[in-house]
């Protein structure tokens, strides 16, 4: 299959290139191996902790920790001028990484594994540490911002540098920012001795949940799921009219389930939607656009959604389940949203499906690779048992070894069949099920290395993927632990509180401001300045996106936006869901477009204008965060769900998402004017707010043109054709 190697070559580049976390310097063979061999031990550590228990907690963070930190420094160059160059050979840089490197990884895993080794001592040294505590502390701080810069670039560490600033010289700050400061010692002493800093939920999170899905979401790939699913979604949507750009939507909808990366998902599904966009007739920037606005979704989409979402779980302590619910709803707005634009599209540019030669037969398709679903099949089975994700993780992943190693569906079924037997064992006598049926996995490894040149690969090729998913997932490791210094600086000074402080206290002038010029019975002043906090979050939200991970954009902004939401009346898991949509956007949002930009690389496009495209075709995920703040009934999960309460505020939201796209389109069943769609523009925006009289007005406003339409597209009564 060189073709197919030379689109996951291709599609790798383009996720170096475009991606900061993914942007690894090339290693000699000897370095490589060792290299290899460290990601290999770290995968196989979180694999079996998975399935067999976790470590103590401050133990298995500071193992995960001294792994990620330590390999950043052999697999990241220090500068970008040396990416992809190949390391030069000499004395002071031993199999082609330099001394300076290898120190800095030493020094990593040491201090990593300091905390873990003191433990028994740790109680008697919180708030009282030693020389060698404090020596410890900021050799981890310094190697961790050092790490962190290298591996997600220099915003995320230059933002920990100043709350640590913050926190040194609190006691000049300005007004109510002001706090007594802390000496470095006690910096050190809250960052690196307790579980409030770097060895807090963020570590947690990533160590514990985000690694095992990354891993699973890896191997899925490899075994053809993902494959799968854009095959499906060709047969599903490809048919119809804009065929490919539809097929972009499913398929992105789907891959996202097994991946949380927008730039991932564009460069694999966008390697064979975007050309076939092109080829139909779509402009080169709409095509990537399309791409890249559908898979900015994967991390929004469940069941297997971004890191953010399980840190969700660890903040508001609710279940994965319970995310999983609130979060159906709005990733279905996201996708609509985008259908609905490329439909009036290419309605408006009378653009074909394809044809029926240029589509996958659905029996072949699901023929060839049904058994790749079995692995999500029994991830959901065990996460809906009420099992902890990362044993369902550990399950996905043991049902991906398989179906990778044996490629039978008689051996898949048999195995399939043989893990709802052990589930259900374990959910009645309450053992561990994980080993006996663990020992299918190096069986099937020995039987296909031994059978045969082609079984021989395919251990290869899994052994491979436990490699790449390590290798994927330390930047955000690392990105999660000095995370960790922004949350211990703020629980250490009590500057979240203060900001929000000043964030509502702004918000509500500008609301006294708006009601003085507005009829005062349209509006109140809770909520127009809950209207205008939820716009200042979301804009922050944006720009600290532009320079930060989703995962630490969405910790920094909890941390510090949500105690003002809180303070206005909005449940914690809307805000939070808040401020996740949010920082996702900044994949799609100019300047600092990510995702947009590698669509653009693959369909030859300008950057910038598909960035503004995307935003464009985005726009449903930028106003549903508003619906569910105001109706929050949409997310299921809160006190407030009621039927009629989640019909009306969806039901609005979704036709209202219609009215926009048309407005934007310029097409509905026939046409549009310019002064038709002004008004379906402004008749969207009361449809998409919750509550009956809102939708009422905005549908009232839309009526003349929706009528209009309707008898322009009517056929002519007497028409003949020739």
């Amino acid at each position: 299959m060189p073709n197919a190697a030379a689109a996951i070559a291709e599609a790798r580049s383009l996720e170096e290139k475009f991606d900061p976390e993914m942007r690894f310097r090339p290693l000699m063979p000897a370095a490589g191996w060792i290299v290899a061999a460290l990601l290999l031990t770290l995968s196989i550590f979180h694999y079996y902790t998975a399935g067999f228990g976790l470590l103590r907690e401050t133990t298995h963070r500071g193992i995960h920790m001294a792994f990620v930190i330590g390999m950043i420094f052999l697999v990241f160059p220090f500068l970008k001028a040396h990416e992809g160059r190949e390391p030069p050979v000499a004395w002071w840089r031993p199999f082609g990484i330099s001394i300076f490197d290898w120190a800095l990884a030493i020094a990593a895993a040491a201090a990593s594994l300091y905390v873990p080794w003191i433990f028994a001592d740790l109680a008697f040294r919180v708030g009282n540490p030693l020389l060698i505590d404090v020596a410890m502390g900021t050799t981890l701080i310094l190697v961790l911002l050092e790490a962190t810069r290298r591996g997600v670039g220099w915003p995320l560490p230059f933002i920990a540098v100043l709350v640590m600033l913050y926190a040194y010289f609190g006691r000049w700050m300005p007004g109510v920012l002001t706090h007594p400061g802390a000496s470095w010692s006690n910096i050190v002493n809250h960052l690196y001795l307790t579980s409030q800093g770097i060895y807090g939920i963020a570590l947690g999170v990533v160590a514990t949940y985000v690694f095992h899905y990354v891993l699973f979401g890896v191997l899925a790939t490899r075994i053809g799921l993902g494959q799968l699913f854009i095959d499906l979604a060709s047969c599903v949507a490809g048919r119809y009219a804009g065929g490919p750009a539809k097929v972009s939507i499913f398929g992105s909808a789907m891959f996202g389930m097994i991946s949380g990366s927008s730039i991932a998902n564009t460069v694999t599904v966008g390697s064979l939607t975007i050309p076939a966009m092109v080829r139909l007739g779509y402009p080169r920037h709409f095509a990537a656009a399309v791409e890249s606005t559908a898979s900015t979704g994967g991390q929004i989409t469940p069941p297997i959604m971004g890191a953010a979402a399980f840190l969700m779980v660890e903040f508001l302590n609710v279940s994965y389940t319970s995310v999983i619910l609130a979060a159906i709803v709005p990733a279905f707005m996201h996708f609509f949203g985008v259908f609905c634009q490329v439909h009036f599209e290419a309605k408006r540019s009378g653009l074909r499906g394809l044809r029926d030669d240029e589509l996958p037969r659905a029996r072949e398709v699901l023929r060839r690779g049904w058994q790749t679903v079995m692995p999500l099949a029994a991830l959901l089975l065990i996460l809906f048992s009420g099992f902890t994700p990362y044993l369902a993780a550990f399950w996905g992943i043991t049902c991906c070894l398989v179906v990778g190693l044996g490629r039978s569906p008689i051996v898949t079924v048999g195995y399939f069949a043989a893990l709802v037997a052990a589930v259900a064992l374990g959910i009645a006598t309450s053992l561990s099920f994980s080993l006996p049926m663990l020992l299918v996995v190096p069986a099937l490894a020995i039987r296909a290395w031994l059978r045969s040149e082609e079984g021989r690969g395919r251990v290869v090729d899994m052994i491979d993927a436990f490699v790449v998913g390590a290798k994927y997932a330390i930047s955000v490791g690392a990105a999660a632990a000095t995370v960790g210094i922004i949350v211990g600086i703020v629980t250490l000074t009590g500057v979240g509180f203060k900001i929000s402080f000043i964030v509502t206290s702004f918000a509500s002038q500008l609301g006294e401001l708006t009601l003085s010029a507005l009829p005062s019975y349209l509006f109140t002043e809770a909520g127009v300045t809950l209207f205008y906090t939820l716009v200042m979050t979301g804009l922050v939200c944006i720009l600290l996106g532009c320079g930060v991970p989703t995962t630490a954009n969405y910790i920094i902004m909890v941390t510090v936006a949500a105690p003002a939401l809180g303070m206005l009346g909005v449940a914690p898991i809307v805000a939070h869901f808040f401020v996740f949509y949010y920082g996702v956007l900044a994949d799609i949002t100019p300047p600092v477009a990510l995702a947009a930009y590698a669509g653009a690389s693959m369909a030859g496009a300008d950057p910038f204008r598909t960035g503004n495209t995307a935003f464009r075709l985005g726009l449903g995920k930028v106003l549903v965060p508003f619906v569910f703040v105001y109706g929050p009934a949409m997310l299921i999960v809160t006190p407030e769900f009621t039927w009629p309460a989640f019909l009306l505020t969806t039901g609005g939201c979704v036709v209202g998402i219609v009215f926009l796209s048309m407005a934007f389109g310029g097409y509905g069943l026939a046409p549009l004017s310019r002064w038709e769609r002004v008004v379906l523009g402004i008749a969207a925006l009361p449809t998409i707010a919750p509550g009956l009289p809102s939708t009422l007005a905005g549908l009232a406003v839309a009526s003349p043109i929706l009528i209009r339409q309707l008898v322009v597209s009517r056929p002519k009564v007497g028409a003949t054709t020739g």
